[in-house]
């Protein structure tokens, strides 16, 4: 079953995509978990919000000379959006976190943004951060299947690709870096991919966590001793996952180290998945957080143009397994050149 495209969203698609039609972006819009980082490693409470845009800013202009897009948030990162070296923009519409108070980590919008907004500040693709498990109370998912709905018609009415990202929780409170999550999130992710891969929601390109967790995965050089797949059984989770939607998907790399993954992009590969790219942030740049921090913002250049471009250069030969998203969707070879 391929997609069909409008001509905004299209456009939109390719402004974010390399020649091949894979998305080799990086993820550059945290914001709350980027200040906390920063201060901590600074050693004080807090941090002026000058420090946030100068660290986008320094991540845009030297990591998108080897990336196909950015994305970033409307927050701090637009002055970072000015120094993109032409490639594609994608936003953020989201606000960071979720109501810890109220049960079911909840979304919400940025308050004086919106679809219209977003484009006319130079967003070539919209994204959505959404926490979800198909395990949650049936009233919370409802709430949450509204919303993605309504961001959903927004990105139709205004004809510009619509990215959701989903990332799963336990819905008892369980340690998400444990044995017992890391046997459940298989099904959260295949899950989570054949709701929204459904057409009510109107999303172009599901961003998604990779089905298992590197270090508990035997035969991998990321496992720590604790199993709960074999290396077989991994494979069979990527390609359970893959095969949950007809949509374009890309992996994201939720907060691992640039090895872990790169074997984790390796693994998807050796599976055969159609995966289409990746929106890949802290694999690339978190490393030199400590260094922005005590040594400042000279120095933070230097690191992102050694380690961080040998970071993102490993991330893109990774990407070679990568297909083209052109194969799920419903165009003419012409419009595509």
């Amino acid at each position: 079953m391929s997609i069909k495209l409008t001509p905004g969203k299209l456009e939109g698609l390719k402004a974010v995509s390399d020649e091949r039609g894979v998305i080799a972006a990086a993820a550059m819009d945290q914001r709350g978990s980027l200040k906390k980082s920063l201060a901590k490693e600074k050693g004080v409470a807090d941090l002026p919000d000058s420090a946030l845009v100068e660290f986008k800013e320094l991540v845009t202009e030297v990591l998108t000379k080897h990336a196909s897009a950015i994305l970033l948030d409307p927050e701090y990162g637009l002055p970072a959006s000015k120094k993109r070296n032409g490639k594609g923009l994608l936003l953020a519409y989201e606000k960071t976190g979720y109501d810890a108070a109220t049960p079911g980590r909840l979304p919400d919008l940025l308050d004086v943004w919106s679809v219209r907004r977003l484009k006319e500040a130079g967003a070539d693709c919209i994204k959505i951060l959404l926490y979800y498990t198909p395990y949650e109370k049936s009233h919370v998912n409802d709430l949450k299947h509204a919303w993605i709905e309504r961001i959903g018609d927004e990105c139709r009415a205004h004809d510009i690709p619509f990215f959701l990202e989903f990332v799963g929780y336990d819905v008892h409170g369980e340690d998400e870096k444990g044995l017992g999550y890391a046997k459940r999130k298989p099904e959260i992710v295949s899950g989570s991919m054949e709701e929204f891969g459904k057409e009510k929601y109107g999303v172009d390109v599901l961003k998604v966590e990779v089905p298992v967790q590197m270090e508990f995965v035997s035969g991998t050089k990321a496992f720590k001793g604790e199993e709960a797949y074999t290396r077989a059984q991994a494979l069979e989770h990527f390609r359970m996952a893959a095969s949950s939607t007809h949509k374009p998907f890309i992996y994201l790399s939720a907060g691992v180290s640039n090895p872990v993954f790169i074997e984790t992009l390796e693994l998807a590969a050796e599976s055969g998945t159609s995966f289409n790219g990746v929106l890949c942030g802290r694999a690339t740049w978190k490393d030199g957080i400590a260094v922005y921090a005590k040594q400042g913002a000279k120095a933070f250049e230097e690191w992102l143009n050694t380690t961080g471009v040998e970071n993102i250069n490993n991330v893109n030969k990774a990407l070679k397994a990568a297909s083209s998203w052109y194969d799920k969707v419903d165009v003419k070879e012409t419009t595509l050149a």
